[in-house]
């Protein structure tokens, strides 16, 4: 298989192209409209000294072109310049309630804001001890404010397996 790339490259012929191109007709200035013509030869014979103009170098504007010194640099990219100007302070955060955090590597948590497992955790206590886990207190808890903590309540439930006793005694019993 190598021996298929290095003949292939041995074997390519770069000066051929390169002829190619550089026999080709160079292209030709785009063609003036019919009014145009007719207009610049007009202007030209009013003003013949305008063809010695075209045709002629002049010094000093040459001398002007060569004091002329370009120095560029690559501009600041706006995401750049936003971030240095919009530079947060850090934000308050919270260690994570609960020992179940060992296995995720979770160090700090934003206030205003609570983990999966946190949510699972406030909402199965919620459900089971209603009087105790209040909306209030699991908002002072977590660092949550009141009314995501009642959305959060009102419409988000833990799994809940209900078993439903067979009233029908007719019910086909599985072998």
């Amino acid at each position: 298989m190598g021996a298929a790339v290095i003949r292939g490259i041995r074997n390519f012929n770069l000066e051929n192209p390169a002829e190619w191109e550089i026999s080709k007709t160079k292209p030709s200035p785009t063609p003036s409209h019919p009014s145009t013509n007719s207009l610049l030869q007009e202007q030209i014979s009013l003003y013949p000294e305008i063809k010695v103009k075209i045709a002629r170098k002049d010094d000093k504007m040459l001398s002007f072109l060569k004091d002329v010194y370009v120095d560029s640099k690559d501009p600041v990219s706006s995401v750049q310049v936003k971030a240095a100007e919009t530079r947060q302070e850090p934000k308050e955060s919270r260690l994570p309630k609960g020992h179940h955090f060992d296995i995720i590597n979770i160090k700090s948590i934003p206030k205003g804001k609570i983990s999966i497992i946190e949510a699972l955790t406030l909402l199965n206590n919620h459900k089971r001890y209603q009087e105790t886990w209040t909306a209030e207190k699991i908002a002072q808890e977590y660092h949550l404010e009141q009314k995501d903590v009642n959305s959060l309540l009102k419409y988000f439930v833990t799994f809940e397996l209900k078993i439903f006793p067979h009233e029908d005694k007719k019910a086909i019993q599985s072998k």
